[in-house]
This record gives structure tokens, sequence and C-alpha cells, in this order.
């Protein structure tokens, strides 16, 4: 599966982490990111990112 992460998704582990909604989006990010890291996911992103 490839997937699009957008460029505000990278900061979210860095947000404030009071907020339950704040603190599963990064969860969710880290997740994904270590999908990715794992292979089991594969990063897709546009030129914007570089």
């Amino acid at each position: 599966m490839r997937i699009y992460l957008d460029n505000c998704c990278f900061n979210r582990p860095f947000d404030n982490q009071a907020q339950t909604k704040i603190r599963l989006e990064a969860e969710a990010k880290l997740h994904i990111q270590d999908q990715i890291v794992n292979s089991a996911y594969e990063l897709v992103w546009s030129y914007i990112l570089e």
C-alpha cells in the first residue's frame, strides 16, 4: 500500500499532547511511520515535501 503523509502530520508528535485528539493523531502517525520503516507501506511524496 502506498501512503502519502501531508506536510502538517510530520510535526504532530511535537505538538502539545495534552489533548486526546492530538495524542491519538501523533500515535497513529508514529505507527504508520513504523510500518513504512518495516516495509509494510510505501511512502510517496510530492516535490513540496523535499
